[in-house]
Formats: C-alpha cells, sequence, structure tokens
C-alpha cells in the first residue's frame, strides 16, 4: 500500500459516522478516489454532509446503500479498491441495549464476517484498515491494573466484557478476533487494527450516535455543575483517528494492532476546567471535583452499578501510544484544542 494515494479507490464503510465522514474527507483531500456506504435507511440530514464533501471534489466520492446484516451488500461498493476501511459499527447507549446479543454483539460480528466475506471475493483488495477500540483490549479500568507496568497495551486482549457485562466492548472484541482469524486463513490481503480511546473533536455529520459525542453532552448541557465525578478517559481527537486509519492503510510495514489515545488520561475535571479557560461565564461547566462518596451513594440512580463505580471511580493509568507515533508517524492534538473544538461543533450544531 505504499506509493502515493493518487487514483487510488478506497472504501469506508458506514460514512455518515462521526470517525468515517472525517476519514472520508481525508481521504479526498490526499487524492483517493472514495466509495462510502450508507444504510437504505439513512435519513437526508445524515447523507448531507457526504454530498458537501462530494461536491467539493467532484468526480471523487461514490456513495452506496449497504446493511451490515445482508450477506453481499458491500460487494458492489468494493469493486475496484485497493484498501477497506471498515468503520461501521452498531453502537447503542448502554440504557437502549435490551438484549446484548441480538442488539450489539450479532450486528457486529455479522458486519464484520460480511465485509471480510466481500473481501474475500474482491481480487484488488490488499489491505483491510479496521476500526476497533481500546475496549477490545480491556473491559474494566482496573483490568488494566494487571497489565505490565499497569500500562494500557496492544498486546491484550480484553478478557473480562461479556454479553451481560459491557456488551458493546465484548461485540468489539469478538468482532476483532473473528477478523484477524479470517486475515490469518489466507495470505492475499493484510489487516490492520485501529484501536482508539474515546473519540473527541468536531462532529462533521448532525445528531450521531457516538458513545463519546453522547457523554461530552451530558457535561456541555449541565448534568453536572454541582461537581465533576471522578472519572478519567483515554481520549484521541477524532481528526487524529481518521489520519491513524490512512497511515495504517499506506505505511507498507503497517502490522497488528495500533492503540490511538493520548498518554494521560482526562478527566471529567480537568475537561471542565480546560473549557472554562475559553468560556468563563458558562454556568453548566463543574467549577470543582465531587468526592468519591457521594458518586458512591447516587451514582446507581444516575444508572451506574456499584460494580462499575468500583472498577472506573478514581482509577487512571498510563497509556502505550509507542507504536502510533513511532510506526504510523502520529502527532496527538493537545485535548485542550480537540475539546475546544468539539464544544463550538456542538454549539453550531444546536444553532
Amino acid at each position: 500500500m505504499s506509493g502515493s494515494p493518487a487514483g487510488r479507490t478506497a472504501l469506508v464503510t458506514g460514512g455518515s459516522g462521526f470517525v468515517a465522514a472525517h476519514l472520508v474527507q481525508q481521504l479526498l483531500e490526499r487524492g483517493y478516489q472514495v466509495h462510502t456506504t450508507v444504510r437504505g435507511t439513512a435519513d437526508a440530514a445524515k447523507r448531507r454532509p457526504l454530498h458537501v464533501l462530494g461536491d467539493a471534489h467532484p468526480g471523487r466520492l461514490d456513495l452506496f446503500e449497504a446493511d451490515l446484516l445482508t450477506e453481499g451488500s458491500f460487494d458492489e461498493a468494493m469493486k475496484g479498491c485497493a484498501v477497506v476501511f471498515h468503520v461501521a459499527s452498531p453502537f447503542l447507549m448502554p440504557e437502549k441495549i435490551k438484549n446484548g446479543r441480538r442488539d450489539v454483539v450479532e450486528p457486529a460480528l455479522t458486519g464484520t464476517r460480511n465485509v471480510v466475506s466481500s473481501i474475500e471475493r474482491t481480487e484488488s483488495v490488499e489491505r483491510l484498515v479496521l476500526t476497533s477500540t481500546v475496549g477490545a483490549i480491556f473491559g474494566d479500568y482496573a483490568d488494566v491494573r494487571e497489565m505490565d507496568d499497569q500500562t494500557l497495551s496492544e498486546k491484550y486482549f480484553n478478557t473480562t466484557s461479556t454479553v451481560e457485562n459491557n456488551p458493546y466492548h465484548y461485540a468489539k472484541t469478538v468482532a476483532e478476533k473473528a477478523a484477524w482469524e479470517a486475515e490469518a486463513a489466507q495470505n492475499r490481503w493484510r489487516m490492520v487494527s485501529v484501536n482508539p480511546g474515546l473519540i473527541l473533536g468536531p462532529s462533521l455529520t448532525p445528531d450521531s450516535d457516538s458513545g463519546s459525542l453522547f457523554l461530552l453532552d451530558e457535561l456541555f448541557k449541565g448534568y453536572f455543575f454541582y461537581g465533576a465525578p471522578d472519572f478519567s478517559f483515554t481520549t484521541a481527537d477524532v481528526r487524529d483517528v481518521a489520519a491513524a486509519h490512512i497511515a495504517a492503510a499506506e505505511h507498507p510495514g503497517a502490522h497488528g494492532r495500533y492503540i490511538v489515545a493520548a498518554r494521560e488520561m482526562t478527566s471529567f475535571h480537568q475537561m471542565s476546567r480546560a473549557l472554562l479557560k475559553h468560556h468563563p461565564r458558562n454556568r453548566r461547566l463543574p467549577r470543582t471535583a465531587l468526592p468519591h462518596w457521594p458518586v458512591r451513594i447516587l451514582g446507581p440512580a444516575f444508572g451506574l452499578s456499584q460494580e462499575y463505580i468500583r472498577n472506573h471511580l478514581g482509577i487512571r493509568f498510563r497509556v502505550d501510544n509507542r507504536r502510533s507515533t513511532e510506526e504510523l508517524g502520529l502527532t496527538y492534538r493537545p485535548i485542550e484544542e480537540t475539546l475546544v473544538d468539539h464544544h463550538r461543533a456542538w454549539r453550531e450544531q444546536r444553532g
């Protein structure tokens, strides 16, 4: 996959998603011919940003309808593509998951298998870049305490999540493993996985289902105005995540899994402090950190189990992101820039 991208054709699945839209934009800017898929049920508002990108790069973006759950539905979109970026994945907020296997695990696994089946039928494909997550490396923060130097590393797989406990992380884990098994069974195409932390930054598409956007929605809307609970996150800017995908496709030696996240975690309180520098009169942003005891007492009223609180509250760990910087050449944006841009886009999209 080395050499000039000009004229190369790439497929991005789920093009109206938070990460995928940025990936489509960056690929077009680099000179790729881009195919992207949207669900047949996607409304005009979700498709509009892709039409805007297509108008800015005439003749280089083609939209196809495809469904993760339909065998063969990616065949047409994949024709002539040298690289496939499989970004699309079902995401539901935990409270919307009624049946973990049916609502999350089966769609993620079936979708990945259907994309891989299409790759098997498409001779032009040389590389698959799979969007996974750090959630395929660990289930709960407490798991990282068992890793070497209590540092998050891509050599581990999540072994603690299940269909019942954290079905989203479990779904991403089994889907990534299924893709690795398919790659190992042949030698025509190579796979690289990108495992980002919590993805933040400006969204190009309205009302994304991304969990990260939902999380910051709560911060921006003032849910924590009384004080920020001591939860921290591994973070990555959506523009850096898109750039990592492209580097994973273009670097001939790229292989295995790449954690894409800042070395240091960021807490709700740190996020709020960074934003207050730019919006000092915003009354919705928390000015103080909340002690642990009220979170333990009130957490269940907000849908947080005692087990979740025990395995996440106050826990921080370091992230080993060296492969992304040394092998992919990634430079991470400062978290403050990401948050300010995220907040600005959030305000603009709400008129």
